[in-house]
């Protein structure tokens, strides 16, 4: 899958660091899916501003949406259903008014974020792996939202930032099951998956899936990336994702990043070497990065 002439698809960036940097607070439990429902304008601005940077996919506002995080916060399970299904219908609906203004040859695309059971927990948990739940548990939690998104009519699912083996099995067979696209991106540190495993092993379950597009990362550090994207496109026999965030770390108990931003544009040329055919970036990763990406890339 392509989207222009260019070999690479360019994504967008980090969802929450540019709508923090437009005044809002993303400290609840919801994060950037609060403003599905409280400011979904914003989340538009977003995705414009984003694509006017170069990026080819917009991705979602839905990594940590679930019907069961807006039950607790008041909302029915209908209203939560419908603010699963607005944050595909607000990126498409960007996506067309930004392809209609620019025409030429560029095909933009919207990927549906499904992001990992532990974003749902918001606590850091997609950063440790594990839960301690059956597969059959994972499925039960990730079948009806993925559902509701595959519903609205994205161009593929972005299943993003899994650190869980038994995730990664899951969310797979589902992917297969909807017969929509969908890129497979794990969260790593190292040569392993949060939870342990070795890359390698997760990446490889992805090479009888003809569901999945492109096999890599996100929401690591740049410099897991060039080897993750070697082992992916070799483990999996797929196109590479990478999608790296700007070098600092989570915590989950302060909820905020700490640590120095390391992205550097430097790398991207070893990782379209690799096998990457798609590069954004994740985390406080910002539009201008993204255009800077977009830009080298060409």
């Amino acid at each position: 899958m392509t989207t222009s002439t260019s070999p690479v698809v360019v994504l967008d960036g980090g969802l929450s660091n540019a709508l923090a940097e437009r005044g809002h607070d993303l400290t609840d439990e919801l994060w950037t899916a609060r403003l599905l429902r409280d400011a979904p304008g914003e989340v538009a601005a977003v995705h414009r501003a984003y694509f006017d940077a170069g990026a080819q996919v917009a991705t979602t506002a839905s990594y940590q949406a679930s019907v069961a995080g807006f039950e607790r916060n008041g909302l029915t399970r209908a209203e939560a259903e419908g603010l699963i299904t607005r944050s595909v219908r607000i990126a498409r609906e960007v996506r067309d008014e930004v392809a209609e203004s620019a025409g030429g040859d560029v095909v933009r695309l919207v990927a549906a974020s499904v992001g990992p059971y532990g974003a749902v927990l918001a606590d850091g948990s997609e950063y440790r792996g594990r839960y301690g739940l059956s597969r059959a548990a994972l499925r039960d939690f990730h079948a009806p939202r993925m559902e509701l998104l595959a519903s609205a009519g994205p161009d593929l699912l972005a299943l993003e930032t899994i650190p869980d083996l038994d995730e990664v099995a899951v969310l797979l067979d589902l992917a297969d099951e909807f017969a929509i696209p969908a890129w497979l991106s794990c969260t790593v540190s190292g040569d392993r998956l949060r939870d342990g495993t070795p890359t390698a092993e997760a990446f490889a379950l992805a090479a009888g899936h003809d569901s999945i597009v492109a096999v890599g990362v996100n929401c690591c550090t740049p410099d897991d990336v060039l080897p993750a994207v070697r082992s992916a496109t070799a483990a999996s026999g797929k196109p590479g994702i990478a999608y790296p965030n700007s070098g600092e770390t989570w915590d989950g108990a302060a909820r905020r990043w700490v640590g120095d931003p390391e992205f550097d544009l430097a790398p991207t040329t070893a990782w379209v070497d690799a096998g990457a055919r798609f590069i954004g970036g994740c985390c406080r990763v910002c539009p201008a990065a993204i255009a800077a990406i977009a830009r080298a890339l060409g």
